[in-house]
């Protein structure tokens, strides 16, 4: 049986050493994905333009103004001279914000009563707007407290805090929306890879007739569809590892926990997402069927059911189930796990034995419709 699935596997590789454009395809592709997504989807709002329709026209002003720009979050587009002004800035987008100081800010300040200032935010993309409401709550109460000290120095008395709340991040301390998406990102990508490639493997066979020869070999289901899927297995690996280092060299994402754990569980992974793509390539009859069951089955159910980006918990109860239907979810939680937390293995053990329990159904099916093509002929 051994020689049987090795000479199985070594045809593959043999038929893939051939392929230049599909090897071309393996290796390059997810680095490029890599490089395109993890550039182009960040949650980190940064450089907001502002306006400033400054009434008051003081120092406090001036200083309130110069402490947002000073920092890498707001940058200062132009003053506003006139009410009328502020709602084109909006309309034409060419502020997000604009900052509106009243007339007699700094008389009330100097006689110790409460200031309101405005701030009108476009709303139409609600994540951003609620960036821009915290910066400018903290960017407000940080020069509130630094008004205070100021006057508490003069007066001779000392800032009393009854409760002084010291937030610290653990695991992300820049809260880097980069470093939390990369890892489902890799899972998006070895997942994509691996069904796609593998899911080509029989089909080509089918297309090719040369699945009429291993039909009449005593070659059984089981060690056909195993001696298929281990190319893929070590080609899947070594991509792994180039997203890794791909990950490492571009966004410092650094392995914090075990490799060996690692190790283990990108195998599990590679199991489900394998099993899955070898059960598309005993189904289908073509190469572009087989291409398009993989894309439809790998790249969207991982983009959006697999917590990369969009929260599982957030999800109604139904979609949260539904979520079960690609394993990129259960390596998401691994990678995190390992990569960001450095955990053991006591924080993902079910998310392994979910991989096992998906890999074990979707490679079952494919033998059982390996073997009833096989009765047919």
């Amino acid at each position: 049986m051994l020689n049987r699935i090795f000479a199985i596997a070594k045809k593959e590789l043999k038929q893939l050493s051939r392929d230049t454009r599909m090897l071309f395809i393996i290796f390059f592709f997810p680095v490029v994905l890599l490089i395109i997504f993890g550039y182009a989807i960040n949650f980190d709002v940064k450089h907001i333009k502002i306006a400033v329709y400054d009434q008051d026209k003081s120092d406090y002003t001036r200083e309130y103004v110069n402490g947002l720009i000073s920092s890498e979050y707001f940058d200062l587009v132009t003053y506003v001279q006139d009410e009328s002004e502020i709602k084109r800035l909006l309309d034409e987008k060419i502020v997000q914000a604009v900052v509106v100081f009243p007339n007699d800010l700094s008389r009330k300040l100097l006689s110790k009563q409460e200031v309101k200032v405005q701030y009108l935010i476009d709303g139409v993309d609600g994540t951003t707007a609620s960036a821009i409401q915290n910066y400018v709550n903290a960017a407000t109460y940080s020069y509130s407290i630094k008004l205070t000290k100021e006057y508490l120095a003069v007066t001779g008395k000392n800032l009393y805090v009854p409760i002084d709340l010291q937030p610290r991040f653990w695991f992300n301390p820049e809260l880097q929306s980069t470093k939390f998406l990369i890892p489902g990102l890799m899972g998006m990508i070895l997942i994509v890879t691996a069904v796609i490639s593998i899911s080509l493997s029989i089909v080509r066979e089918k297309e090719r007739g040369t699945i009429e020869q291993i039909n009449v070999s005593p070659l059984s289901s089981f060690e056909f569809i195993l001696g298929k899927t281990i190319p893929y297995i070590f080609i899947s690996l070594i991509n792994a590892t180039i997203v890794l280092v791909a990950g490492y060299i571009l966004f410092g994402i650094v392995i914090q926990g075990s490799l060996l754990l690692l190790l283990f569980g990108t195998l599990m992974f590679l199991f489900a997402a394998l099993g899955l793509g070898i059960f598309i390539s005993t189904v289908a009859d073509s190469q572009q069927v087989a291409f398009q069951a993989a894309n439809v089955t790998s790249l969207l159910p991982s983009f959006i059911l697999s917590g990369f980006i969009f929260p599982i918990e957030t999800m109604p109860i139904a979609i949260q189930v539904l979520t079960n239907v690609t394993p990129a979810k259960f390596y998401v939680v691994i990678l995190r796990a390992i990569l960001l937390r450095g955990a053991g293995i006591s924080a993902f053990w079910n998310q392994l034995i979910y991989l096992g329990i998906f890999g074990t159904i979707f490679i079952t099916l494919a033998i059982i419709v390996d073997k009833r093509s096989k009765g047919k002929n």
